[in-house]
């Protein structure tokens, strides 16, 4: 959990607005709460100095059903100056699954270099097992997958799915609706029982792996629960869990090298403050937080592009010790 400290008046030096420009207090020292830079904007000129944007997507580019408004258009007008841009994505999913998504929504993918998924990392990892963690997981998994989504192909894995906590060596999370059958198939299960299996893994000490770190994901506007609640209430059975992707730097530098370029030419673009911005602060990038995806209830936002308080937003950075670089209402040019 993260501590719910503050930033004290005297921490925060105010800067004149400036064509909608705020320019509140610059540090470098993101692992603490103290001065941070934060820039509202809707786009600046200053943010075209990056060569690579790393890019979330669900609360960022959509909401899982339809584009955010103006986003394709930023896009395009990114692309246009000669930005390299990835999409670095908590999705269960391959990252190929990913670049047919953003197709189907109106993207054009070869606005990108490329995608990096925390489910394409967990997939490599499990196939090639050149790392000492993965390859001391043995090959049988309890499987929680998806249901209503779709269920994600372990194909290419040599794994073995069981349904019995006693003859699982690990366990493998993609999703929170289902518990994955021997022959690929997903038996939906209510969250709570899910849980009461994860209980069952706790006493027998499996390792997680789980592929999508996201507590929560933004679809229209509602929230949804996503694996990385399910680990988190794993560790908080004594558990031990790897996570796949953001905040942890193994997604980022992933990332970077599909970009070809150094954390000081990245900048990195994202709606939640525990997973892309924390990740980006760990891992040297400088960042953009959107307001308008997780955290626009926390932040007292009703409609898109609907601008948050500076208070709200401080108090918000310092409760997930959390710091942007720059803070937008959306991805707009």
């Amino acid at each position: 959990m993260m501590p719910n400290t503050a930033i004290s008046s005297n921490e925060v030096q105010l800067f004149q607005c400036l064509g909608g420009i705020r320019q509140l207090a610059e540090t470098q020292h993101f692992n603490v709460p103290q001065i941070f830079l934060l820039k509202f904007i809707l786009f600046s000129l200053e943010l075209l100095n990056f060569m690579a944007w790393l890019l979330d997507q669900f609360g960022v580019l959509h909401d899982g059903k339809q584009p955010y408004p103006g986003a394709i258009s930023t896009l395009e007008k990114l692309a246009a100056t000669g930005a390299k841009m990835v999409v670095i994505s908590n999705s269960s999913r391959r990252a190929s699954v990913t670049v047919d998504k953003l197709r189907s929504l109106g993207f054009d993918p070869s606005l990108f270099v490329g995608a990096i998924t925390s489910g394409e990392l967990t997939h490599q990892y499990l196939q090639r097992r050149d790392d000492d963690w993965f390859a001391a997981l043995g090959r049988s998994c309890i499987h929680i997958t998806w249901s209503d989504r779709g269920a994600i192909s372990l194909e290419g894995l040599d794994l073995q799915v069981v349904e019995n906590v006693e003859e699982a060596e690990f366990i493998l999370v993609h999703g929170t609706e289902a518990l994955g059958a021997p022959l690929g198939s997903a038996i939906p299960k209510k969250l709570e029982d899910l849980e009461k299996i994860l209980e069952k893994c706790a006493d027998r000490k499996l390792p997680m792996v789980v592929a999508n770190p996201d507590y929560v994901t933004v679809e229209a506007r509602a929230l949804s629960i996503m694996p990385g609640t399910l680990a988190a209430k794993y560790e908080q059975l004594g558990g031990e869990v790897k996570w796949m992707g953001k905040p942890y730097k193994i997604i980022y530098e992933s990332a970077m090298a599909m970009a070809g370029e150094d954390a000081s030419n990245c900048v990195a673009v994202g709606d939640s403050l525990h997973h892309d911005i924390k990740g980006a602060n760990a891992t040297g990038i400088q960042s953009v937080f959107v307001t308008g995806g997780v955290h626009a209830t926390e932040l007292g936002l009703g409609s898109f592009g609907e601008i948050a308080s500076e208070s709200a937003m401080y108090a918000l950075a310092s409760k997930h010790e959390a710091y942007p670089s720059y803070v937008v209402p959306a991805f707009v040019w």
